[in-house]
């Protein structure tokens, strides 16, 4: 036998080479596609880390202050330049940069010593309470000078007006010198000015008095203030008990008056009076009743309380209803439980920027946010402040203690409003009856509680979804069942990439037709949708029963493959019958009376407002719905999206079910039918358990498509974050909430991270979708592997 070459068997060196390139290609392009989604992921869990930090503390300079009785202490915006009050009505700014010290007397003569002080921290405004029954209303204004780079902070002081005002305007001349300014309040808006004050009598057996004076405010042509008084109201008489505390909200339209007794009072200004709504005692049921501390917190509809005891709890304003007359009023009630206080505070001060408040008393500091409730911080000093104040940026604390020493601290806590509970908690908001999921991130006033709660954001992502796959699902695995097992093999050719080319439809065109187009036209056919919805598949049930009933002898004549052709026109029939009898069936069985109040009417929906009439007998569905469910209904709504959403989840469920039908091994199918199975037996029996895990499959992209769907949810739910399964209700979700809050999210602010919080929760739905799918399909692939 000759010799033969043995390298001819060899693999060429260029062959291997190359093969050694496309592994190493193949190989990074896996590795860089697991690198890119972890990169992907910590990203986005280095966005959402911060809204789940505490409050950071670092400790700044320590100025000695002159030696005083100081009753207040405020700071500026940019914690620079705080200020203190003492009892002779000395202002003393203390400038941090500079560690120097200036005093300004605000009072007239040694004679007028301070009494009491409050001060306005939005309008930066101060009031002191003077001897003879006399106060003065005091501005401070707080102005950045820059020379080169660097900056300093210069104040200004303004009297409102050039000598005190006197009580004598409206209190009686024989009691002006026996009575003294205890305490004094402030509360103002753009044109009225609230004071209250208690009036100690020098005889410990007569009644301390509450007195409240409303002001205006009103401009001259010149542009200069002009304060008159409008009225005085003793309110003495309304109290029940010994008066302790008194306080007025920011906006001068809520005052408060406590007792030792425990109860408070609440006097609410009405035009120009006030008026004695509710009174209540918030600790009755604890053995020290008697409350220690009160406070607002931005807004001035929150109240802090603190007993003996150190419970704290907030009180908020919300609607409750008389359960004699029905009528719903604005009263307080309790909200929120903090943790136990050791002793009641000795100063308090709130955020202007959020509803953080810092307390504190003895060496013992706090700073609670009362939206969750949540401690931001806390410790014990090494000194004992007795006053404590906050910036108005949110960025600075200082505390003032025994021996006159001033503390100034740095604060970081750009996050407040996150934590577990704010985004996945319910929570008692102010206004609201009850706690409750609310996602609502901006609001019209800078005392604006965030409302950051992703839940209804998921529910509204699942509400979506179920509603797409109650249509799209019947109706692609029916299509794709029909189209692998009975239709003829020329028509498959059209069919299939006529399907397949609808999944490049854009979604945003889907959503505009829906938005436009569907959802004014099905408004006002519910009737006729509900009657077609249930006599198609009557009519196509009736109509294969009836032709597998025709003689084989008049059945020959339509063609294996072609029995939809008989169908089709029947059903477009059908489909004609029911659009028209719908409002014939609206007529007789959706109607209803205007009996319910035209206000609570249109409470459940807007387009009542057009439709009711008092006394009236109307037949429409859109006003039945809400009456017969007492859930709304809205033209852009659950409904809308199956319908739009499921010819966007049709393709992609059919195609991928389709093919895996039509890879069933054909022996199966012939060895059913070779043993007497009918068509549709094998169909059903057969093909359809075979290619379950294809079909499953299919099922899960599709769900996918629809949870991570962003346009059509967009514009065509309405897009409000409501939590009912209604479907004649919108909702919004998450993808469609990224959407429309990004634009408006400033950069690494709390709603800017919780967007990507937002993100994080739509990818980690995603992945066990993809998960639980993918070991359901190898639970099917195992369990049909003998086929």
């Amino acid at each position: 036998m000759p010799n033969q070459d043995s390298s001819r068997f060899e693999t060429s060196k260029r062959i291997l080479w190359i093969d050694r390139m496309m592994n190493f290609f193949i190989s990074s392009g896996g590795v860089s596609i697991i690198l890119a989604v972890l990169g992907i992921f910590v990203f986005i869990f280095s966005q959402i880390f911060p809204l789940f930090t505490q409050a950071e503390i670092k400790k700044g300079p320590t100025l000695q202050v002159r030696p005083g009785n100081y009753q207040l202490m405020g700071m500026d915006e940019w914690g620079e330049l705080p200020f203190l009050v003492n009892d002779q009505g000395e202002l003393t700014f203390v400038d941090v940069q500079e560690r120097s010290i200036h005093t300004q007397k605000l009072n007239d003569g040694e004679q007028n010593n301070v009494q009491a002080v409050d001060y306005h921290v939005q309008t930066q405004t101060l009031v002191l309470a003077l001897a003879g029954e006399a106060f003065r209303l005091v501005d401070i204004k707080y102005e950045p000078k820059f020379s080169g780079k660097k900056r300093k902070i210069s104040s200004s002081v303004f009297l409102s007006e050039k000598k005190p005002l006197f009580l004598k305007e409206f209190a009686s001349e024989e009691t002006q010198t026996s009575r003294q300014l205890s305490q004094i309040k402030l509360g103002m808006n753009d044109d009225f000015i609230l004071l209250a004050t208690v009036l100690v009598p020098q005889e410990a057996a007569e009644k301390k008095e509450v007195w409240a004076t409303l002001l205006a405010k009103e401009e001259n042509l010149l542009g200069e203030s002009n304060i008159e008084w409008k009225g005085a109201w003793n309110l003495t008489d309304q109290i029940s008990g010994n008066v302790q505390n008194i306080r007025v909200n920011e906006s001068g339209d809520i005052l408060l008056v406590t007792t030792e007794e425990g109860f408070i009072h609440y006097f609410k200004r009405e035009e120009d009076t006030l008026k004695l709504r509710q009174s209540f005692q918030p600790f009755a049921e604890l053995s020290s009743p008697e409350i220690q501390s009160i406070d607002f917190i931005l807004g001035g509809v929150s109240i802090y309380l603190v007993n003996e005891s150190g419970e704290n709890v907030l009180y908020s304003l919300y609607l409750h209803e008389d359960p004699k007359t029905g009528i719903e009023e604005r009263l307080f009630g309790q909200t929120k439980t903090f943790p136990l206080l050791k002793s009641p505070p000795s100063f308090f001060d709130h955020s202007l920027r959020n509803k953080a408040f810092l307390i504190g008393n003895q060496d013992y500091s706090s700073l609670r946010y009362a939206t969750t409730e949540k401690v931001r911080w806390e410790s014990s000093l090494p000194f004992q402040p007795i006053l404590g104040s906050l910036s108005r940026k949110y960025h600075k604390m200082a505390f003032l203690d025994k021996e006159q020493r001033l503390y100034l601290y740095d604060l970081k806590d750009p996050h407040p409003e996150g934590g577990w509970k704010a985004f996945f908690g319910k929570i008692w908001y102010e206004g609201a009856s009850k706690p409750d999921y609310t996602w609502q991130s901006t609001g019209g006033s800078d005392s604006f509680e965030s409302k950051l709660s992703l839940v209804p954001l998921i529910f509204g992502t699942l509400k979506g979804t179920f509603y797409a796959l109650i249509f799209s699902v019947p109706v692609a695995l029916l299509a794709a069942l029909y189209t692998s097992q009975f239709l003829q093999p020329q028509l498959k050719k059209i069919v299939k990439p006529t399907m397949e080319i609808m999944a490049s439809l854009p979604s945003v065109i889907l959503g505009f037709l829906a938005a436009l187009w569907l959802a004014p036209l099905i408004e006002e056919k519910i009737p006729s949708l509900i009657l077609i919805f249930f006599a198609i598949p009557l009519c196509a049930w009736l109509a294969g029963y009836f032709l597998s009933r025709v003689p084989i002898r008049y059945r020959k004549w339509i063609p294996r493959g072609q029995e939809w052709l008989t169908l089709i026109p029947l059903l477009l029939v059908v489909i004609w019958f029911c659009w028209e009898l719908g409002p014939i069936l609206e007529k007789n069985f959706f109607i209803v009376t205007d009996a319910y109040p035209r206000e609570k009417l249109w409470e459940m929906g807007p387009i009542l407002k057009n439709y009711v009439f008092e006394g009236e007998r109307v037949a429409d569905f859109r006003l039945w719905w809400p009456q017969v469910t007492g859930t709304p209904f809205e033209q852009r709504n659950s409904l809308v999206v199956g319908f739009i959403m499921g010819f966007a989840v049709i393709p992609i469920i059919f195609t991928i079910a389709e093919d895996s039908l039509a890879a069933v091994p054909q022996s199966l199918r012939s060895a059913s039918l070779a043993l007497g199975a009918s068509r549709w037996q094998t169909a059903f029996y057969v093909m359809l358990p075979a290619a379950t895990a294809g079909i499953f499959s299919a099922i899960m992209i599709g769900i996918g498509r629809a949870v991570g769907e962003t346009m059509i949810v967009l514009m065509a739910t309405g897009n409000t974050p409501i939590m009912e399964w209604n479907i004649f209700s919108g909702m919004r979700t998450l993808s469609a909430n990224l959407a429309v809050e990004l634009p408006e999210a400033p950069l690494h602010s709390t709603l800017y991270r919780t967007l990507y919080l937002g993100a994080f929760v739509l990818f980690i739905m995603t992945f066990l979708l993809n998960s639980i799918a993918e070991i359901m399909r190898h639970r099917i692939r195992k369990k049909f592997k003998a086929l």
